[in-house]
């Protein structure tokens, strides 16, 4: 799997830096599970760091409203709404349709082949039970699809909103996973692909669209909330 130095960040990071990348792929992962907490001293133990690192490195996180820091330093998954969950879809749909229509015109046969080979590694996380691997490679799919857009300012955001939505998911993946009902989502990488190859933008679009929406309504479901038609 590749990893974010993908993203044009040149020479070594700093501790405070590896620390925030640690985390934040663990949120993307699922490993931070709604209604659990944990302590500053706790990741900095499950790291091997000091305190410091992992203070700035969650400051960062509680901007970015991927985690919250409680009255008693202890740091949790904030709360979803459906409201909120409408406008993370609402959100992700515009910016994640807008990021793919700009990286169709610049993904290259290997590129594409790398995409192919990142929807493989997904594909085996399902037969694998996986739930880990199959939350941040469906999120790997898609930061390689987006970032030959190029698009400095919004691929932050939309990593932003998916640090929100990857905690939930975890509790939608582990139903699904195994009740083995989500093979389908091959399908609509795999769709997505197709669409890449016959340079059509507007099928590409689409698809994105209805792959979040379908995220969406199982994390609907799972809630207990009414399902968006």
């Amino acid at each position: 799997m590749k990893t974010d130095d993908k993203s044009g960040n040149q020479g070594p990071k700093t501790q405070q830096e590896r620390v925030y990348m640690q985390l934040r792929e663990a949120i993307l992962r699922g490993k931070f599970e709604p209604g659990n907490s944990v302590t500053l001293r706790g990741i900095a133990e499950m790291l091997g760091v000091s305190l410091m690192p992992v203070r700035e490195s969650l400051r960062r996180l509680t901007t970015e409203r991927a985690l919250q820091l409680l009255n008693n330093r202890r740091i949790t998954v904030p709360m979803m709404t459906p409201d909120k969950l409408e406008e993370l879809y609402q959100t992700r749909v515009s910016l994640e349709s807008y990021a793919a229509g700009r990286a169709m015109q610049n993904i290259s046969p290997e590129a594409l082949a790398y995409l192919y080979e990142v929807n493989e590694k997904h594909t085996q996380s399902i037969v694998e039970d996986d739930v880990e691997n199959y939350i941040y490679l469906n999120f790997e799919f898609h930061r390689e699809l987006y970032r030959h857009g190029r698009c400095e300012v919004v691929m932050p955001l939309i990593e932003s909103l998916w640090l929100q939505i990857a905690p939930f998911m975890r509790m939608v993946h582990s139903q699904y996973l195994t009740e083995n009902r989500f093979n389908e989502s091959e399908d609509k990488h795999k769709a997505i692909l197709s669409a890449i190859e016959k340079n059509n933008v507007t099928q590409l679009k689409y698809l994105i669209h209805d792959d979040i929406l379908d995220g969406v309504r199982r994390l609907q479901a799972a809630m207990g909330w009414p399902v968006s038609s």
